[in-house]
């Protein structure tokens, strides 16, 4: 049952954001959360995660329900009287909402215990571009709580609030970084003969690059490349000795990210030298793609509609990325989204969660423990 106590949680995290890693009061709410509920609990894993075991009736299955807890470093625009209180950092993504929905469910589900096996809440750092579900796997914890099956849920304004969508195999992008720094000889604007133009060149790169996914990979290959800061130059006639160019790449395959970045090197190697200039390439495979296993996914659905839920197979995957990839990589599971339209898209500075789907997360955790562990 969803009491007004759960949403003034969701209140007060969303007034107090943390960044990734620095969860510190965050992982402090939900400890003591979870001591209240007669959970054992385990903390510091990954820097600031924490881990909730919950024992049922004797057996040996243990499945892990995952929730995100950072926030995102951008101002919260919103105009709600929780808005964030921390001037540059907002809950922005729902992580707020995710965390509640979890320990709503944690605490109806150590009421019940009617469940055989092992309920292990993992409550997660850093899913903003941090990789806390990576530092969590290195910090042992699959080791410590040696799950047989991993769920997470994240809502989505795009669907009505309420439905259910996932898919076995990808359902979300991987995410990769670069940065490209072309360098030659500035010098005065009204001289560019005695120049190399970076300028010129990165704007040939530019476009360039937006070529490069529709010419590079096979047609049905969905893949995005975004490019999204380019920097140089300090005056009105100066050009400058470098400039550089920041984006992303989402794709789906290893295969599609090996030839993205293979040309993408290719293409800005040759653009500066045919300007005189040299390249300097980073890119950072960050995240890997979210793949849903078979079984794990029907379960998932299978949960939402045992919970009066709509649910429907997702019909192609987001090329957003997400960090649960690590988890799933490890153990078989499944990433499900929950509708929470309408209402600002993810990232957006009036975002704000959705408080009416609480209950609906609720009953699904529920759901999916009594299909995996054997409740009623």
């Amino acid at each position: 049952m969803i009491t007004d106590k759960w949403i003034q949680l969701r209140h007060r995290l969303h007034q107090h954001p943390e960044t990734g890693f620095k969860e510190f009061q965050t992982s402090e709410i939900i400890a003591d959360e979870l001591n209240r509920l007669g959970i054992e609990v385990y903390r510091n894993i990954g820097k600031t995660g924490v881990v909730g075991l919950l024992k049922g009736r004797d057996g040996p299955r243990m499945i892990g329900l995952r929730a995100d807890m950072d926030a995102l470093p951008m101002n919260d625009l919103g105009k709600q009287p929780w808005a964030s209180q921390q001037s540059g950092i907002a809950h922005a993504c729902g992580h707020d909402g995710h965390t509640v929905m979890l320990l709503a469910a944690a605490e109806a589900l150590a009421a019940e215990r009617d469940f055989t096996g092992t309920v292990c809440f993992i409550f997660q750092p850093a899913e903003e571009g941090l990789a806390g579900a990576r530092a969590m796997i290195e910090d042992a914890l699959f080791e410590r709580f040696p799950c047989d099956a991993v769920y997470a849920i994240h809502n989505w304004p795009e669907l009505p609030a309420g439905e259910f969508r996932s898919r076995a195999g990808p359902i979300m992008a991987a995410g990769d970084r670069f940065d490209i720094t072309l360098t030659g000889t500035g010098g005065h604007a009204a001289q560019p003969h005695l120049t190399h133009d970076t300028l010129l060149a990165v704007s040939e790169l530019v476009v360039a690059l937006n070529t490069l996914v529709s010419r590079a990979l096979a047609p049905y290959e969905p893949a995005v490349l975004t490019v999204t800061r380019i920097q140089g130059g300090h005056s009105h006639n100066m050009i400058p000795s470098d400039a550089s160019v920041t984006g992303t790449v989402r794709t789906f395959t290893p295969g599609a990210q090996d030839i993205i970045e293979r040309q993408l090197r290719h293409m800005a190697g040759h653009i500066s030298a045919a300007h005189g200039l040299t390249a300097e390439v980073s890119y950072h495979r960050y995240y890997p793609a979210t793949c849903n296993s078979a079984r794990e996914t029907g379960i998932a659905l299978q949960a939402a509609q045992a919970a009066g839920l709509s649910a429907q197979t997702a019909e192609h995957p987001a090329l957003t990325s997400e960090d649960f990839s690590f988890m799933l990589q490890q153990k078989p599971g499944a990433y499900v989204w929950l509708g929470s339209g309408p209402g600002a898209a993810l990232h957006q500075a009036e975002y704000d969660f959705n408080d009416e789907v609480i209950p609906y997360g609720v009953r699904w955790w529920r759901q999916l423990v009594a299909l995996e562990l054997g409740g009623e």
